[in-house]
């Protein structure tokens, strides 16, 4: 079995997270098919990343990812490794990465993961 480069953890209960991810699952079909990058649910195995400190709220949250070393990803640097390996995307990772622009990216990130959170927990989706 091929150790993924990337695994991503994210909350299907909420319908934006779930529809953006499945967007970029579409667009890595092989890339998932081949077993380079996953994508799972977090509300499946909600203990999945505790040895790293992240607790099923912290992945409700905000995305978070392991790459093929182990190390966990969270919040924009999981969608920018995500559009390193999305074809016609690595622009945008390279734009959203740059060291001057980057921390502007985990801002704008961080800002709308909260909106999205308390919004989900204001509907009680979970």
């Amino acid at each position: 079995m091929i150790t993924p480069r990337l695994t991503v953890w994210y909350n299907t209960r909420c319908p934006v997270c779930d529809a953006g991810i499945r967007r970029q699952r579409d667009k890595l079909i092989v890339a998932v098919k081949s077993g380079r990058i996953a994508f799972r649910d977090i509300n499946l195995e909600p203990e999945a990343l505790v040895g790293h400190g992240a607790t099923l709220e912290d992945i409700r949250r905000r995305l978070h990812a392991t790459d093929a070393n182990g190390r966990l990803l969270v919040g924009a640097d999981v969608a920018i490794a995500v559009w390193r390996l999305t074809p016609g995307e690595p622009w945008l990772a390279a734009l959203a990465g740059n060291p001057v622009v980057r921390p502007i990216t985990r801002f704008v990130y961080d800002r709308f993961a909260d909106l999205l959170y308390a919004w989900n927990r204001g509907c009680r989706r979970w």
